[in-house]
């Protein structure tokens, strides 16, 4: 099976409830009933009913099983606004503004999951991933411990010999653009859970640096030093080493010589970059000349599962979006 294929037998075990704010979307419509047909997530689309059937006959996409809800006229909608007063009136948000921020369905789908009538949202097939992680940031905010909302990728390499079993966590290839030692840490820490609970192994992280154990100096090096002394000051569990160069990462032999005794040089699985120029890159240049798959970016660090799409996703992006955030919400409600 490919990490996808597990990722969704691993959703469809224990369904979650998954809430699409942009359910009027046509590529939202078709993925809905390709979820609840493999039985992934229970389903609700936020979005007027008759817009969405109508959409849905001429797809030919059953939407059996599906739950439709106009946030407009929902009887939610005046708790929803009242909550969401409550956590940002401190930040100068009046209920009236709070009744009018509930005409925005990411808001009010985020907020479905914050008040726990949903596990899980996902969103911006349509939107940007500005105004889509804002939405989850604020009507969920950061997950007790953490101050940063950061992004992962699933990447699978051909080579089963590299990670686990060809599979990694690159972390953060999407949000935080130079984060400090602090937020790398955080960062470490999140992409830790995060390959616990999707890859279902003991993570082994190792913050990357262009020098190995004192090899270089300067304030780059000192940065990624600092993070991983953070890291184990504050989650000791967590199996991390660094500053490593990449190849004292993942290959074996060139860890004993750069890095020996060390716990997880030459097979580490989760792998956190120093920047997100670095993240980016990197991510890219394993992807189109290593021939691998990259799934993602997925968000982390919320305190409840909120995931972001591309607007050029396609209904399988979306319900493989959909299985990933129901995972997560899986590790969650078990905690």
């Amino acid at each position: 099976m490919s990490i996808l294929d597990q990722i969704r037998a691993r959703a469809a075990a224990d369904p979650q409830h998954i809430v699409l704010p942009e359910g009027e979307d046509e590529r939202t419509v078709r993925a809905a009933a390709l979820i609840v047909a493999d039985r992934i997530a229970r389903i609700t689309l936020i979005g007027r009913e008759a817009v969405i059937r109508a959409k849905a006959a001429t797809l030919g996409a059953d939407l059996t099983g599906v739950a439709i809800l106009d946030h407009r006229r929902a009887r939610e909608r005046e708790a929803y606004a009242a909550r969401y007063h409550e956590m940002r009136r401190a930040k100068g948000v009046t209920l009236e503004e709070a009744h009018q921020q509930m005409n925005d369905a990411l808001y009010f789908g985020n907020l479905m999951v914050r008040e726990g009538h949903a596990d899980g949202s996902v969103s911006g097939a349509t939107q940007t991933t500005g105004h889509t992680v804002s939405a989850a940031l604020r009507c969920l905010g950061p997950k007790a411990g953490l101050k940063v909302v950061s992004s992962f990728f699933v990447m699978v390499v051909p080579d089963p010999q590299l990670g686990e079993s060809g599979a990694f966590v690159f972390a953060d290839c999407a949000v935080i653009i130079n984060p400090s030692a602090a937020e790398l840490a955080e960062i470490a820490i999140a992409s830790a859970e995060s390959a616990r609970a999707l890859l279902g192994v003991e993570p082994r992280v190792a913050l990357l640096s262009f020098s190995t154990k004192g090899s270089a100096k300067g304030p780059l090096v000192d940065k990624v030093v600092e993070a991983t002394r953070t890291v184990r000051a504050r989650a000791p569990q967590i199996l991390v080493d660094g500053e490593l160069q990449l190849d004292a990462a993942l290959v074996p032999a060139i860890a004993e010589s750069k890095a020996p005794g060390s716990a997880i040089a030459g097979r580490a699985n989760t792998l956190i970059f120093p920047d997100l120029q670095a993240g980016n890159i990197g991510y890219k240049l394993v992807e189109r000349l290593a021939g691998a798959t990259a799934v993602g970016p997925v968000l982390q660090g919320l305190a409840q599962p909120a995931n972001d799409l591309s607007r050029g996703c396609k209904a399988e992006d979306i319900r493989d979006t959909v299985a990933i955030t129901a995972v997560q919400a899986q590790a969650i409600n078990r905690r």
